[in-house]
This record gives C-alpha cells, sequence and structure tokens, in this order.
C-alpha cells in the first residue's frame, strides 16, 4: 500500500487589516524588497520631522513601532526610543535594533502622562478602529512643548483607489493591509489634535516616481537573476512633498503649555 500524498496547507486568508498578517509577514520587515519597503522609506521621512534631543534622557514613544523600523533614522540624535505595539514577533525584532518595546494597544499605552518629548504615529491610525483614542493617547503622552509627528492615509475616495485598489497590486504593498473604512479624515484630525492641545500641521506626501518605478524595476529584474533589490548599492525611493494631502499625509506639531 503507498503512502498518501502529504496534504498542502492553503495560506490562511484573513480579513482585511487584520492583525494576524503581520505575524504571517514577519519575515518581510527588514528585506529591502519585502513587502514592506514602503514602511522603510516612510520612517526616513517621518525621521527627518524629528530634531535631536534636546535634553539628556529625552524620550521618543513610537506607537505601532511594528519591528523598529525607525530606530535607524533616528540614531545619533540623542533619545531613548520606545515601541508600543501588539505585535509580539514584530517586537522581538524592534528590540534586536535597540528599541525598549512595549507590546500594549495604542489607545491604552501603560505610559505615564507627560512623559514624551516626541511621539511618533506613523502608519497606524489607518490600522485602528477608534484612530481617536490613539490621538487622545499621543497627545497625553506628550510633555508641553513635546513634538507629535505622524503620517497616515486620508479619508478620501482617491485615497482608496491609490492606496488600495492600485498599491496593493503592486509588490510595495501587502494585498489586504488595509481597511478603507478606517482611513483618516485630514480635517477632523487637526481638529482632534487641537482638542488636546496639539496644533498640528499638515503636508501631502508621495513617493518619488523615477526613483519608485526603478525600484520596482530593479526588484521584477531581481527575481529574475537572484539577486535582492539593496545589494547592487542602489538607494530605496524617496518620499516627497506633494500639494495634496488627498491621498498620503505627514503632520506634526508641538503639545501647547
Amino acid at each position: 500500500m503507498r503512502d498518501a500524498a502529504p496534504v498542502s496547507t492553503p495560506p490562511r486568508v484573513l480579513p482585511p487589516n487584520d492583525p494576524r498578517q503581520y505575524d504571517d509577514l514577519a519575515g518581510e520587515w527588514w528585506r529591502p524588497d519585502g513587502a514592506f519597503a514602503m514602511l522603510h522609506w516612510l520612517a526616513r521621512a517621518r525621521a527627518a520631522m524629528v530634531p535631536p534631543a534636546s535634553r539628556p534622557g529625552a524620550l521618543l514613544v513610537d506607537l505601532g513601532c511594528g519591528a523598529g523600523l525607525l530606530a535607524p533614522h533616528l540614531a545619533g540624535k540623542g533619545y531613548r526610543h520606545v515601541g508600543v505595539d501588539l505585535t509580539r514577533s514584530a517586537l522581538d525584532q524592534a528590540a534586536a535594533h535597540g528599541v525598549t518595546v512595549v507590546n500594549a494597544d495604542a489607545t491604552a499605552v501603560p505610559l505615564v502622562d507627560g512623559c514624551a518629548d516626541v511621539v511618533s504615529a506613523g502608519e497606524v491610525l489607518e490600522h485602528v478602529p477608534q484612530w481617536r483614542r490613539v490621538v487622545a493617547e499621543a497627545c497625553r503622552l506628550l510633555r508641553p512643548g513635546g513634538l507629535l509627528v505622524l503620517d497616515t492615509l486620508n479619508d478620501t475616495v482617491l485615497a482608496r483607489l491609490v492606496a488600495v485598489e492600485i498599491s496593493e497590486r503592486l509588490p510595495t504593498v501587502p494585498r489586504g493591509i488595509h481597511d478603507p473604512r478606517l482611513f483618516v479624515d485630514a480635517r477632523e484630525l487637526v481638529a482632534e489634535c487641537a482638542r488636546h492641545g496639539v496644533g498640528l500641521r499638515l503636508r501631502g506626501i508621495r513617493p518619488e516616481l523615477p526613483g519608485t518605478l526603478s525600484w520596482l524595476f530593479r526588484r521584477m529584474r531581481g527575481r529574475i537573476v537572484g539577486r535582492p533589490v539593496g545589494t547592487d548599492g542602489s538607494r530605496e525611493p524617496r518620499i516627497v512633498p506633494t500639494r495634496s494631502t488627498a491621498v498620503l499625509y505627514q503632520g506634526c506639531g508641538r503639545r501647547s503649555g
């Protein structure tokens, strides 16, 4: 009697924005040509808004820190980097990159009021059912004069088209990573931050087109010749300002007091 053929387990299909996706994609965080490549580009752009620490022992709290992609871009700025995330597999990688990790929900962070010189909320607001609670926590954590930096997707038809219908068909964004019902209206975000004493200024951003097209070409060529993107000395695409906040936008502002 012949042995039965092994039964392969099909990959699980998860609802859009399901947090379990990040465990399934745990090996992608630090691959320059991986599913989270664009998060590296955004982390560099977000870190550029963070000035050097103004005092010894300054604290930066990174909400939704993932695997700590912000860490290399903060090196030398003088902050203690504390990362908050729900995904344990991501936090293990963040810790390996020098981040002090906290396994917690961004709507209920177990840190004291006014502890942070900077709070970063990058690519997290569009992934939570109650983004206003995350904003409230971010503002609570800031000391008077502290800086909030963030980036997120706007709640517009154009954002849904670009970020879901188009981008999730490209190798720069994992399929099903977004739920467009959670996208964050820019005007509402400014008003919510103001309610908590932070005057938020916004600007639209996007990946530079020539660099992104070049990256996609190198990625496809790498699949053919077996050489990952980034091993040939080429740089990653840059995130650049744009006039419109209709799709992707950055925000920064200081807490009053």
